[in-house]
């Protein structure tokens, strides 16, 4: 067996330190007698039955122990007494799928979606909002205390989310040629019929070429349901490709919906090549090419055949304009590339006007296509205030605001500082917070755009000012190692850190905790019905 393995990897040209031996057996020896040995000798996981569901654990799984085992199951509550289908196994842990609830939890409850259990965006549907809370409160203490390992205040309660339903002003969904059907539908199905139906909704986990069809969410108003439906409707009946994500080809690719405080309605449609390129990739640059190389031939030949529907993707925005005059901004881009992103695209205009307002207090701030804006509009007033609100300001202060996005927070803090300088590494979203400053009559704010680790230096603080106050608010992975040295260089009497993982927050503040001291601490809820919190700590020079 291993002699033929070396020369079918030597007639690939391959090495054993290029792949792992299984990765190349399952690849290129599909009908490999160790292959079939491998299956008839893999015993089949047990079905673990009456066990009681424990605990709320990591990424919205809750867990039980079985002997020695830890077992984390999705879509239960604790005090769930469940059948329990093991799914993965390692040595010390295991994971899960509930087959059948033998007695509910009373902390159980029933879902308002009806893609509860499939969808996996809003995993805690079937738990009481209060039982949610505290958890998420639970969750920031632990992560805090055992990750930090500070000395910490008395943790403040945390603010639950003002709406807990039609929330969101942003949403993305996929679309796809593939469509997931659940196990009660492959049932259903007449034997060699179906599989091909497309969908418009969004990606689950294993199924990365596949979508599940959402017909009503409850994270926005349900406008947004009816202008996503309308669009399946129409590019079903007229015949219009869905995006295929193994052949890299379809018109319809993704759509984008945002709404606002305002009454404002942006729509932007992501549209991708209708026919796939005429070559391969093995084809194009040769089967053994590195992956990125492979990937830019085939984006170079998609542009190179100009395979972009034009009139189609024309006379379906015509459509959605007509039907629906809530659409204040209607938008589109062509994406040839080989992945969703478009902050490298241009998008163009079909109707209305390139953005829309969201307002805060007596603010309000432009968003673009390609804005970042906390999702749940009214939730992030309440997020700010408590970041205001630690932030001390008098009016005489000098304020840094890092991560500073469209300037949401530098705009909203500036008319109680004297002066506020925001950061942030992407050009659109400086140009709109200078937009944004200028919409609401503030002028002691500055704007720069560059890496934050590049920008934030002793020779920019040097030139620009020693800050009273450094308000951050870093993306999940938290603030670059240099980022943290020049803030302690700086030397600020008040840091003010707004975190969406309060994982890296904690590892943050232990790199911080020589020279500043956590005074505040308050936990606030941006998202509701899912296992993410949002954390503001306020820390204070020694």
């Amino acid at each position: 067996m291993l002699t033929f393995l070396q020369k079918s990897m030597e007639k690939h040209k391959l090495s054993f330190s290029y792949f792992r031996l299984s990765t190349f057996i399952i690849t290129f020896v599909p009908n490999s007698e160790f292959v079939k040995t491998m299956s008839r000798h893999s015993k089949p996981l047990p079905l673990l039955q009456n066990v009681t569901i424990e605990a709320v654990a990591a990424e919205g799984k809750c867990l039980f122990h079985a002997d020695s085992l830890v077992v984390f199951v999705p879509f239960c509550v604790p005090g769930d007494v469940a059948d329990v289908q093991l799914t993965r196994k390692k040595h010390s842990y295991a994971e899960g799928e509930v087959v059948r609830i033998v007695k509910p939890s009373d902390k159980r409850i029933e879902p308002v979606c009806r893609h509860f259990g499939i969808c996996g965006g809003c995993k805690w549907q079937n738990m009481p909002y209060e039982e949610q809370l505290a958890f998420k409160q639970k969750q920031v203490e632990d992560q805090l205390t055992r990750i930090g390992k500070l000395e910490l205040p008395e943790f403040m309660p945390i603010k639950g989310s003002v709406k807990t339903l039609e929330y969101r002003n942003k949403l993305d969904f996929g679309c796809c040629n593939k469509k997931w059907y659940t196990k009660e539908q492959l049932q259903a199905l007449p034997k060699g019929e179906g599989l091909t139906e497309p969908g418009i909704g969004f990606h689950i986990t294993g199924a990365f070429d596949k979508i599940l069809p959402i017909e009503k969410c409850w994270l926005m108003d349900n406008l947004h349901n009816d202008i996503r439906n309308a669009i399946y409707d129409y590019a079903t009946s007229h015949g219009l490709t869905f995006f295929d994500l193994r052949q890299q080809a379809g018109l319809l690719r993704d759509i984008i919906i945002r709404c606002s405080n305002s009454q404002e309605w942006m729509v932007l449609v992501q549209f991708g090549p209708s026919v796939p390129p005429s070559s391969t990739i093995q084809e194009a640059t040769g089967e053994t090419s590195p992956k990125q190389l492979r990937k830019e031939a085939l984006e170079k030949e998609i542009r190179e055949q100009n395979c972009f529907d034009r009139p189609s993707a024309m006379a379906l925005l015509q459509y959605v304009a007509e039907k629906f005059p809530q659409i204040t901004s209607l938008m589109w881009v062509y994406n040839p590339k080989c992945n969703d992103t478009f902050g490298d695209l241009s998008v163009e205009l079909f109707k209305g006007t390139d953005h829309i307002f969201l307002l805060m207090e007596d603010l309000k701030f432009k968003v673009g296509p390609k804005s970042f804006y906390q999702t749940n509009t009214e939730q992030a007033l309440h997020l700010y205030n408590v970041a205001r609100d630690f932030a001390g300001l008098t009016g005489n202060e000098l304020v840094y605001d890092l991560y500073t996005g469209t300037g949401t927070i530098a705009n909203f803090v500036a008319r109680m500082a004297r002066k506020v300088i925001g950061i942030e590494y992407v050009d659109d979203a400086i140009a709109d917070a200078k937009i944004n400053s200028e919409i609401n009559g503030i002028s002691n704010t500055l704007f720069y755009a560059g890496d934050m680790k590049d920008i934030l230096t002793d020779d920019f603080i040097a030139a620009h000012g020693r800050p009273d106050v450094i308000i951050t608010d870093p993306p999940r992975a938290g603030m670059h190692p240099d980022v943290i040295k020049v803030i302690i260089n700086a030397h600020p009497r008040r840091i003010v850190y707004v975190s969406c993982n309060p994982a890296t927050q904690a590892r943050d503040l232990q790199l911080l905790d020589a020279d500043y001291k956590v005074t505040r601490i308050q936990p606030v809820d941006m998202f509701p019905h899912t296992p993410h919190v949002e954390n503001v700590v306020l820390l204070e020079a020694r």
